[in-house]
């Protein structure tokens, strides 16, 4: 196996719990905030959605799908055109509202641009810096792992989040 064939696994298995976490939920349960200050269901499938398109995007040299595809105007947040949820308050948690159907709409679009780049990369190029910011720069290789770490995480939380309080039985 090829090392994209390796992160195109890990990214479509992100794929696949953002839609299953989605799945069922409704516009009540997505807001819902666990204690009533954890992160509800929408702002981490926004935010984890927007930390793929900004990392993967800046690495790959693209424009972001959040304002190449319009999803900036569908959402209508208000928030800043380049946010990514990184810091918000606990009023900015709030303020992200969204039908499940435009969430899964828009992490889809994010993951074709991710499987579109991955698809495209060979061993050599994971080793590309595409950060200098930090001391050791980053490497292609070590940003693809920390999204890929970072989306995992905060689809796990949304998953629980929705099992804390399951749709109820027919």
């Amino acid at each position: 196996m090829k090392s994209n064939e390796l992160l195109l696994d890990a990214f479509g298995r992100i794929r696949d719990t953002v839609g299953t976490t989605l799945e069922g939920t409704d516009g009540e349960a997505l807001v819902r905030r666990p204690s009533g200050n954890g992160n509800s269901i929408a702002w981490l499938i926004w935010h984890l959605s927007r930390v793929e398109d900004a990392q993967l995007a800046s690495a790959a040299g693209l424009e972001q799908v959040w304002t190449s595809q319009g999803f900036v105007g569908r959402f209508d947040l208000p928030l800043p055109i380049r946010d990514t949820g990184y810091g918000h308050s606990t009023g900015q948690v709030d303020a992200v509202k969204a039908p499940p159907e435009l969430l899964l709409e828009y992490y889809d679009a994010v993951h074709r641009q991710t499987v579109a780049f991955l698809i495209t990369l060979g061993d050599e190029d994971f080793d590309r810096i595409v950060d200098t910011r930090w001391d050791p720069p980053v490497t292609l290789g070590v940003r693809l792992i920390s999204t890929i770490a970072d989306c995992l995480q905060h689809v796990g939380q949304a998953a629980y989040a929705k099992g804390l309080n399951p749709a109820p039985a027919d």
